[in-house]
C-alpha cells in the first residue's frame, strides 16, 4: 500500500540555493533560549556540563542528520517524513509519523509570537499595560499580544508570496543575528575571565560531571530541532539545483547550530560568574550589560535575540506549512491543505490555517504553551525515528543494499533514546500529565482527520 499523491495539481515553486536551506536549517534550530534560559542551563550542568552537552549532543545527531541527507537526495518531497515512509510501511504509520512532526514546527511558532511581545516588553515597558485576562497565573496583556498577532501576519504574508522572499527574510534574519553574536562574543571574550567558570559542573560529587552533562543532554533535542527542516523545503530549489547540496545545507545547519550554543555558554560564563547567573536568574543580556557597565551591549544582544525570534518563526512557519500541504496533496485530511498559488506557487490554505492557529494558540500566552512544547521534543524524536527506519527499509528495495546502514542504525537508536527519555516515569524531564493530555489530543485530531480523510489509498503493483 502506499499514498496516494496527485502529480496532476500545480506544484509548488522553486528559488532557494544552498544559501537559503542552511539558513532555514540553522533559523529553524536557534531561538532565544541563550538569552532567557541560561540560568536553566547551567543550574542542570554548569559552563563544562553546558558546553559538553551540546558538544556530544550535536554531535550524537550526526547519524540523523547524514540519513537525512541520503534521503532528500533522492526523495524531494515537502512531506519528508510521510515521503520517506510511504510504501515500505502501512499509511496510518506514514501518515502518523508526518502528523506528529507537524506539531514539533507548528507549537513554535504561537510561542514565538508569544516571545516576542515578552522580549519587546523589556525594552518598552509600556507593552506590560492593558491586563485583557490572565490564564494560569500570567496576564494577557493588549499591546504584547497585539504585537504577536502582527508578526503572525507579516511572516503569513511574506509566505504567501512566495518562498523567494521567505529565503531572504530567513537570510537577512539569521546573518543579521550571527554578525551581532560575532560583535559581543569578541568583546566578551576580551573582557571576562576564566574565575567566573568554577566550578566547571553544576552537580557535586564524584559522577557530578556525567551527572551534569545528561541533564543538558536531555534538552539538546528539543534546542537542536531544525535541521532536518531542509528536507521540508526540497522541493522548492532554484532550478539547476544539486541535491548533494541538501546533505551538505543540513551538516552545516547542524555544525553551526551546536558551535552557536557551545560558544554562547562558553561567553556568557566568561563575563559574569555563572553561580550567580543561577541564583539570580539572570539573562544573558544583563550579564553583559553589569560585566561592562554598558545599556548598549544589551540592547545589542536583544536585537540580535530578536532577529532570532523573527528567523525561527520563519523557520517553522515554513516547515509547518509544506508538512501539511503534503499532507493535503495526499489527501489525507481535506484536499484544499494541498491547494497551491497559481501565481505566487505557495500552499496558500495550508499557510491561512497556520496563521490562524498560531494566531488563536497565542492568546493563551505562556501557561498553555508551555506543556505542549515540551511535546515537541518527544515529536521530534518520532520524525527522526520514522526517517532513519524508513532508509533501513528503502536500502534494500531501492537497489541501494552496498551502502552502510550504520549511521541510520545509530539514527535509529538515538531517536529511541529521545522518546524514551521522554515517556519514560521517573526520568528527570520526562511527560507530567499536562504534556500526555497535549499529546493525547493532538493524536486524537491526527486519528479523527486519518479516519476522515478521502478514500484515496491506492495498491502498488
Amino acid at each position: 500500500m502506499t499514498l496516494a499523491r496527485d502529480r496532476t495539481k500545480p506544484a509548488l515553486h522553486g528559488g532557494l540555493s544552498t544559501i537559503e536551506y542552511f539558513t532555514f536549517g540553522f533559523g529553524t534550530m536557534i531561538g532565544v533560549g541563550w538569552v532567557v534560559l541560561m540560568d536553566d542551563w547551567l543550574a542542570r550542568g554548569g559552563p563544562g556540563g553546558g558546553i559538553l552537552g551540546f558538544l556530544i549532543g550535536g554531535l550524537l545527531l550526526f547519524p540523523i542528520a547524514h540519513t537525512y541527507g541520503r534521503l532528500v537526495q533522492r526523495i524531494q518531497d515537502a512531506g519528508a517524513e510521510i515521503a520517506y515512509t510511504e510504501g515500505v510501511f502501512p499509511p496510518l504509520v506514514s501518515f502518523a509519523a508526518g502528523w506528529t512532526m507537524v506539531l514539533s514546527y507548528a507549537i513554535v511558532c504561537p510561542w514565538e509570537a508569544v516571545a516576542t511581545g515578552n522580549l519587546l516588553a523589556r525594552v518598552f515597558p509600556s507593552l506590560n499595560s492593558y491586563e485583557l485576562y490572565a490564564i494560569g497565573g500570567t496576564a494577557i496583556y493588549a499591546p504584547r499580544l497585539a504585537v504577536g498577532l502582527a508578526l503572525t501576519a507579516l511572516i503569513a504574508s511574506v509566505n504567501y508570496r512566495g518562498i523567494k522572499p521567505s529565503g531572504v527574510f530567513q537570510d537577512v534574519m539569521t546573518f543579521g543575528l550571527l554578525a551581532t553574536f560575532a560583535i559581543f562574543t569578541v568583546l566578551g571574550f576580551a573582557r571576562g575571565s576564566t574565575a567566573n567558570m568554577q566550578p566547571l559542573f553544576s552537580q557535586p560529587g564524584a559522577l557530578g560531571p556525567w551527572l551534569s552533562i545528561f541533564l543538558v543532554l536531555q534538552i539538546v533535542p528539543y534546542f537542536m530541532t531544525g535541521f532536518e527542516s531542509v528536507a521540508k523545503g526540497s522541493e522548492e530549489a532554484k532550478a539547476g539545483f544539486d541535491p548533494r547540496n541538501f546533505t551538505k545545507a543540513i551538516y552545516a545547519a547542524l555544525i553551526a547550530g551546536f558551535l552557536f550554543y557551545v560558544i554562547v555558554i562558553a561567553v556568557v560564563t566568561y563575563v559574569y560568574p555563572w553561580r550567580e547567573i543561577v541564583s539570580g536568574h539572570v539573562r544573558t543580556e544583563v550579564a553583559f550589560e553589569r560585566t561592562f557597565g554598558s545599556h548598549a551591549i544589551a540592547q545589542l544582544i536583544l536585537f540580535g535575540a530578536f532577529l532570532s525570534l523573527l528567523k525561527i518563526f520563519n523557520g517553522n512557519f515554513v516547515a509547518a506549512t509544506r508538512m501539511l500541504y503534503a499532507i493535503g496533496r495526499r489527501n489525507l485530511v481535506h484536499p484544499s491543505l494541498g491547494r497551491v498559488h497559481a501565481v505566487h506557487g505557495t500552499p496558500t490554505v495550508a499557510i491561512s490555517l497556520m496563521a490562524a492557529f498560531t494566531a488563536a494558540a497565542a492568546m493563551f500566552g505562556d501557561a498553555i504553551l508551555v506543556p505542549i512544547t515540551e511535546v515537541g521534543s518527544l515529536a521530534v524524536g518520532v520524525g527522526w525515528l520514522s526517517a532513519c527506519a524508513a532508509y533501513l527499509a528503502r536500502r534494500r528495495r531501492d537497489g541501494h543494499a552496498r551502502e552502510s546502514a550504520t549511521m541510520a542504525i545509530v539514527g535509529c537508536v538515538v531517536s529511541a533514546a529521545i522518546i524514551l527519555m521522554k515517556i519514560v516515569p521517573g526520568v528527570p524531564g520526562s511527560f507530567t500529565r499536562a504534556e500526555w493530555i497535549a499529546f493525547v489530543a493532538w493524536s486524537g485530531f491526527g486519528l479523527l482527520f486519518w479516519m476522515l480523510r478521502p478514500r484515496l489509498i491506492t495498491k502498488t503493483r
